[in-house]
């Protein structure tokens, strides 16, 4: 596992899908960090309940990043989330230049688990965050949170926000 600071991070992360389940949408969440470890910014998910399928954590805080930090910084942060990065937000967070990505489960492990609670097939096809930015550093799955993780996608699917 990474130290406990980094732990603490991916923790948070879950709460976040945590707080994004509870509020009626897919469970997902993600802090920004910087270098020195001070937060930068965190999201949850909003595609449901914001009305914007784009409206991923990963994505919000790639603009967010675009927007308040310099190149520097941003090359130096670290993204923290629940889930690897779909292709929208690998890209997005390849073409702002953030740094390295640690996340608690793998694109594989969510395809796995939710066709096995048989949820409706993405519209996108779920691939490793480095077949879209291949020089990434990306760390992950954490097996620690993984079934937290699973239970959120649980209920997600079945409707037990």
């Amino acid at each position: 596992m990474t130290g406990e600071a980094e732990s603490d991070r991916l923790r948070r992360c879950v709460e976040l899908a945590a707080e994004a389940l509870w509020a009626g949408d897919e469970p997902f969440g993600s802090v920004l960090v910087a270098s020195d470890g001070r937060p930068l910014a965190e999201d949850r998910n909003r595609v449901v309940t914001g009305g914007d399928a784009t409206l991923h954590p990963e994505f919000t805080l790639a603009r967010w990043a675009a927007t308040n930090l310099s190149p520097a910084e941003r090359s130096a942060a670290t993204v923290f989330t629940s889930g690897e990065h779909c292709p929208m937000c690998a890209a997005a967070h390849g073409w702002v230049g953030l740094g390295r990505i640690v996340y608690v489960s793998s694109a594989a492990q969510l395809a796995g688990w939710l066709a096995e609670f048989g949820a409706a097939a993405s519209p996108v096809r779920m691939l490793p965050i480095t077949q879209v930015v291949p020089d990434l550093v990306v760390e992950g799955p954490f097996d620690e949170l993984a079934d937290e993780v699973r239970e959120l996608h649980r209920r997600a699917v079945n409707g037990h926000g």
